[in-house]
């Protein structure tokens, strides 16, 4: 058996090393680590509640949005405060921005340039991956980059920018819109989703959200060639990925873009063997045995969580720590998303092969298919002339959570109010959920489950195979470790 630690990662935010034992060519064993330590858990204590609204955006670039929006959901919960239609649909729209900007920069840019590689030379569709794909010079990767700064125009209409948008208030949007920027908005989205309709999926939107099992899949790809997505389901069958990084049949999804009457677009709870069973967040716990941070000799509700560091601790290996739902590991994601909300061709094939590589890319590019016609429904649904906010105040003292899905999965910001101060913010963040390290029981985490059985070339320092399956879970480290 040998020992391989590989990274950092490029294409990937934060810093990433994972440690692979491998053995007759294939990973035995992976250990997961975050490398750098934020401590974003001591810079809120003993600040104005409000203060979190300017400083939580700052844990990432990436998805500032969501974290403006958790933090405003657990105010709000604090102040007993519901936004106003006008805000629910103000707020999805700005986080179906962000998310689906996420998505196409994650097909286009971290995941789709591994297939231009010298690897894959000898393959038949090589030559059009390098086309489209390869780093920094793909045609379509050039004109995805086109179409995401168009897209983010729509965040300067309705959060004033982007990222670090302030408009993300405790009951509602604190940017109000005349009904000449809904025209214009309405225009942008059409300019986007005719970028998705020629490049993404050579096909009308609701042609692809249409598909519901593998044959319609396969049968639409050979039928579309133009389609950077059908390229991908073609590459995709032929070296298999949906044999490539199983990972452990659980999926968590806190519900996304919820609506005035109090329900989800996509519904919230816990989907194993095709089942969606309630979600008890009071059953959520983080395990730091293997964290560089103190333990408190038990996992920990993050009501009553602490990162505290603890560099020198023994046995630890990362400054993550393990969240375990009811004591179990769970992956999170746009997967988790669709597969609560029955999405059909989604759900048939993480039924048929389970999560894994193909599954959790098919999913995150099914959600901008399937998100675009909504975020249409949501912006006709505004009313210029009526409110975007109900405002309120906040209590002196309190203890409330405020969850949101971003657009790698689950978020959670749980905070405590004493005497008109923070007394203590908690943040779990989706790729703390998928890379998690083991637990105190040695139960190994998302990703360190998925590396298991990876295919490791001989010499390889960045093994190809490896890589796939850590970009399928699009890892944001500077989010996991706050």
């Amino acid at each position: 058996m040998t020992r391989l630690i590989v990274g950092p990662f490029n294409r990937v935010e934060g810093d990433l090393q994972v440690k692979l034992d491998v053995e007759d060519g294939r990973v035995r064993e992976a250990f997961v680590t975050a490398t750098m330590y934020r401590g974003f858990e001591q810079i809120l204590p003993g600040r104005a509640p409000s203060d979190s609204l300017t400083i939580v955006p700052r844990i990432c670039g990436i998805c500032s949005l969501s974290q403006s929006v958790a933090a405003a959901r657990a105010l709000a919960a604090l102040g007993g405060l519901q936004p106003p239609p006008n805000g629910t649909h103000a707020v999805n729209l700005m986080s179906a921005v962000e998310n689906l900007a996420d998505h196409l920069v994650h097909f286009y840019l971290f995941f789709m340039p591994d297939f231009a590689r010298e690897a894959y030379a000898a393959r038949p569709w090589h030559g059009e991956a390098l086309r489209r794909f390869a780093a920094g010079q793909g045609e379509h990767a050039r004109k995805a980059i086109a179409a995401r700064q168009r897209w983010f125009t729509i965040m300067g209409t309705l959060g004033g920018r982007w990222p670090m948008s302030g408009s993300v208030v405790p009951g509602g949007s604190a940017r109000a819109l005349e009904t000449s920027e809904r025209i214009r908005l309405l225009s942008l989205l059409h300019e986007f989703r005719a970028f998705l309709e020629d490049t993404l999926f050579g096909a009308p939107l609701e042609a692809v959200t249409a598909l519901h099992d593998e044959a319609a899949l396969l049968a639409w790809a050979d039928a579309t060639p133009q389609s950077d997505f059908a390229l991908f389901v073609t590459l995709a069958r032929d070296l298999q990925l949906a044999a490539l990084g199983p990972g452990p049949g659980r999926f968590l999804s806190y519900g996304a873009y919820p609506q005035p009457d109090g329900g989800f677009t996509f519904a919230q709870g816990l989907w194993e063997a095709g089942r969606l069973s309630p979600l008890d967040i009071a059953s959520i716990g983080e395990d730091a045995a293997h964290a560089w941070l103190a333990d408190g000799g038990r996992p920990l509700h993050p009501s009553e969580g602490v990162t505290e560091p603890l560099a020198d601790k023994p046995g630890a290996y990362t400054w993550n720590k393990a969240p375990r739902l009811g004591g179990r590991v769970v992956e999170t994601g746009a997967i988790a998303r669709q597969l609560a909300a029955g999405q059909p061709l989604v759900t048939a094939l993480v039924q048929a092969t389970g999560g894994n590589v193909l599954t959790r890319v098919v999913a995150r590019v099914l959600e901008v298919a399937t998100v675009v016609p909504m975020m249409e429904a949501w912006l006709k649904a505004l009313q210029p002339r009526e409110p975007f906010v109900n405002p309120g105040e906040l209590p002196d003292d309190g203890d409330a959570a405020g969850l949101a899905e971003a657009a790698r999965g689950a978020l959670g910001h749980w905070v405590s109010v004493r005497g008109g101060r923070i007394a203590r913010w908690q943040i779990v963040a989706p790729t703390s959920w998928n890379f998690s390290p083991r637990d105190a029981q040695g139960t190994p985490g998302a990703l360190e489950t998925a590396l298991v059985g990876t295919p490791v070339e001989v010499d390889a320092a960045m093994p190809v195979a490896v890589q796939h399956v850590v970009r399928s879970f699009d890892p944001c480290m500077v989010c996991t470790v706050h």
